[in-house]
């Protein structure tokens, strides 16, 4: 499986963003060796990728995250217990990560 972390320039979650992946696939036996980081630079780029902000963690092109917000360059927010950060809790993530399907060929 593809995995890849969508941001935007100067977003101040990036770092944080893929730090946390990276964990939350190794704590979840996933190969972290298969992602990439994607920096999103325009409108377009951000309709044709379903871009609903940064950063958004994506699993073989799905975004683990659905949203029904427009695509925009932008800073996405993260709701939790605690009201809502510009990231997902490490919880969350190695949830919606252990519930991606593998897609076999």
């Amino acid at each position: 499986m593809d995995y890849e972390l969508r941001t935007i320039q100067g977003c101040p979650n990036s770092g944080p963003a893929l730090d946390l992946f990276r964990t939350a696939l190794a704590a979840e036996g996933k190969d972290a060796s298969h992602l990439r980081l994607r920096e999103v630079t325009c409108e377009a780029d951000a309709e044709a990728l379903h871009f609903h902000g940064s950063p958004s963690f994506i699993a073989d092109g799905r975004d683990l995250f659905p949203s029904e917000s427009a695509p925009a360059l932008s800073c996405r927010v993260y709701f939790s217990g605690h009201g809502v950060a510009g990231l997902p809790s490490a919880e969350s993530l190695r949830t919606a990560v252990r519930r991606t399907p593998e897609i076999r060929p």
